[in-house]
């Protein structure tokens, strides 16, 4: 069969299937692009041949295009994913932060950048970055580190194997992430002579690895020696569709559950044994419970920094972990007891397993005495109190109380995360979308975008800072274009609130974290800078809604969800009123070098917090 090479892409592309627990549809959804010179010819013609076989998006920018693509796989459990082509040149290099995203969070998504001549004819190139000492880099290198399989098909016939090999990738739960697949501007255009078998429908199997029976004995007889086990749940078990199997195992045996900002939404949030987030950004109900903790069952997390307080938060001196996770490389972590399955076959076995025990009377009155007091803290920190520039806690209680049960909140970065990860309760599964592996400003848009084509029945809020929304707005115009409804809540606190407080608790008194004008010193101090967010979403196309109360807000967001198009809502905030304290600590290392009394005091601070740091070195027994 005689095709390009760009043409072989996308026919290959557009037989490519996936089946879990019997259910099996495409895999590809569509093509994210803006052409170049680098792949106009190429897969620009291809995409146009192929037509809703393999839909062409237009984005705006090459990073929120993988954004797109990432919330997109992310709302469809990683089962349904987009391509992504740019040319060579910025193009691609754009598509790094994105790519950095997907695979920190281990979301598919697969890139196509162009890139210089294999035939070197032309050498150098419009965009080719030279380099004197090997012909064969271009800046699409870039991408290698940020991608969990890399390669560039300097010859038709290596196309093949790098399309077998991305795939692997792509539709594997345990090693997935950003694939990038490079494609030389003048291979993508050559013709070859393809094997049909290259072009018949593909299957890819999702299985769900099991338990091994003696592990899964260790664990239950783990769990029937402890008297203050612990649930950690990561975004694993949303993946994994283990949400309800999560309910009835705690449900049975009373375990408690504390959340990271991935697995948040695991259990709804008025289920009984429901803590919250954990760790720094957490509740102080969840991190009460895990410094007592003497087992914790962490399933499907990777144990960031942030859930372990840097490794701070698990104090109990013989504390165990037990690691439940497809990827071998995170069940390990902290001298866990590594087991490698998937999240659901392992909670419906260790249930099972577990019978009719349950944890100890007193522990359950502890985190149940823990939780209504997190409670009674969060009912106040969203209490609809106005004034001049309220509380972003305000604002996100008046968005809960009129989130329903199908709908999904977006968010990124910032201080919007932390005070989600303590301050929101989840009402339904696959309601909460925060990326936090790699906080990533300019997310929040281009992500809501993907969430709401892979779940157009839903209403998806996305909430966003004004420094995100400054960074990258773009995708605004892509979801008119596609017809896509949006409902944006733009928080405007005039900087960047959560860099601002972190500046302060370290000595740096908020210093270039607010959007002013030069004072007469020379300083960024002086009046706020007149930026009008609503002209500017209202000049992208957007209706646009600024209320100036709570009362007015919720009326606002009432409004936008009756509407037929993408609203945004701006509303400011005031970066000085924050969420509760989680009672954790996060290492963010502070100067060594003292000028004030204050300083010192702030190191002294440090040390001490840093003091309590863990190794976790202990072995399981």
């Amino acid at each position: 069969m005689r095709l390009t090479v760009a043409q072989a892409v996308v026919r290959f592309l557009v037989n490519q299937y996936v089946e879990r627990d019997g259910n099996r549809h495409r895999f590809f959804s569509g093509c994210l692009g803006i052409f170049g010179h680098g792949n106009v010819a190429g897969l620009g013609r291809a995409l146009a041949e192929a037509g809703d076989d393999l839909r062409y998006y237009l984005a705006r920018n090459e990073q929120a295009m993988v954004h797109t693509a990432v919330g997109y796989a992310r709302m469809s459990d990683r089962l349904r994913v987009f391509a992504c082509t740019s040319s060579i040149g910025p193009g691609a290099t754009n598509m790094v932060t994105g790519a950095a995203v997907a695979t920190t969070n281990r979301i598919p998504v697969l890139l196509l950048p162009g890139d210089v001549f294999a035939t070197r004819r032309a050498n150098p190139v419009l965009q080719e970055l030279e380099d004197p000492t090997s012909l064969d880099h271009t800046v699409n290198d870039t991408l290698r580190p940020v991608s969990k399989y890399f390669d560039r098909v300097w010859r038709p016939e290596q196309l093949p194997a790098a399309l077998m090999n991305g795939l692997r990738v792509l539709t594997s739960p345990a090693d997935t992430g950003a694939v990038t697949i490079a494609l030389p501007q003048d291979v993508q255009v050559e013709a070859w002579d393809w094997p049909p078998d290259l072009f018949a429908p593909r299957i890819w199997h999702v299985a769900r690895p099991v338990p091994e029976p003696a592990t899964l004995e260790r664990v239950v007889a783990l769990i029937r020696r402890a008297e203050r086990p612990l649930v950690v749940a990561g975004g694993g078990v949303i993946y994994s569709g283990a949400t309800d199997a999560l309910a009835r195992l705690c449900g049975a045996t009373g375990i408690p559950v504390a959340e990271t900002q991935a697995g948040k939404g695991s259990l709804p949030g008025d289920h009984p044994c429901a803590l919250g987030g954990i760790g720094a950004t957490g509740s102080a109900a969840a991190n009460a419970v895990a410094r007592q903790a003497d087992l914790v069952l962490g399933i499907g997390t990777r144990w960031s920094d942030l859930s372990t307080a840097s490794h701070s938060l698990f104090q109990d001196p013989s504390v165990t972990f037990v690691n439940v996770n497809v990827a071998a490389p995170d069940a390990y972590k902290l001298s866990g007891l590594p087991v490698v399955a998937d999240a659901r076959r392992f909670i419906e076995a260790l249930a099972e397993s577990l019978a009719a025990w349950r944890v100890p009377e007193p522990f359950r009155d502890t985190y149940a005495e823990r939780i209504a007091e997190w409670q009674a803290a969060v009912e106040a920190a969203t209490a609809p109190v106005d004034g001049p520039r309220f509380s972003q806690g305000a604002v996100i209680g008046v968005l809960q109380s009129v989130v329903g049960p199908e709908d999904v909140i977006v968010s990124a970065a910032g201080s919007l995360p932390g005070d989600l990860h303590k301050l929101w309760r989840p009402v339904g599964a696959k309601g909460y979308h925060v990326e936090y592996a790699y906080s990533c400003m300019g997310y929040e848009v281009a992500a809501g975008l993907g969430v709401k084509m892979a779940s157009p029945e839903r209403e998806v809020f996305v909430l966003v800072g004004d420094g995100s929304y400054l960074m990258m707005s773009s995708e605004l115009v892509t979801a008119l274009q596609e017809g896509v409804k949006l409902i944006v809540l733009l928080v405007d606190n005039h900087g960047f609130a959560s860099i601002g407080a972190l500046s302060e608790s370290v000595g740096g008194e908020r210093f270039g974290t607010q959007y002013r004008y030069r004072d007469s010193s020379g300083r960024l101090a002086g009046e706020l800078l007149p930026v009008d967010l609503a002209a500017n979403a209202a000049s992208l196309g957007a209706r646009v809604l600024h209320p100036k109360d709570l009362q007015a807000l919720r009326t606002s967001l009432a409004d936008a969800r009756s509407a037929d198009r993408t609203t945004v809502v701006v509303v400011e905030t005031d970066p000085l009123l924050g969420a509760p304290d989680s009672e954790a600590w996060w290492d963010v290392p502070v100067a060594q070098a003292s000028s004030t009394a204050s300083d010192g005091e702030v190191l002294a601070r440090y040390e001490k917090d840093r003091a309590r740091q863990r190794h976790y070195l202990r072995p399981t027994q």
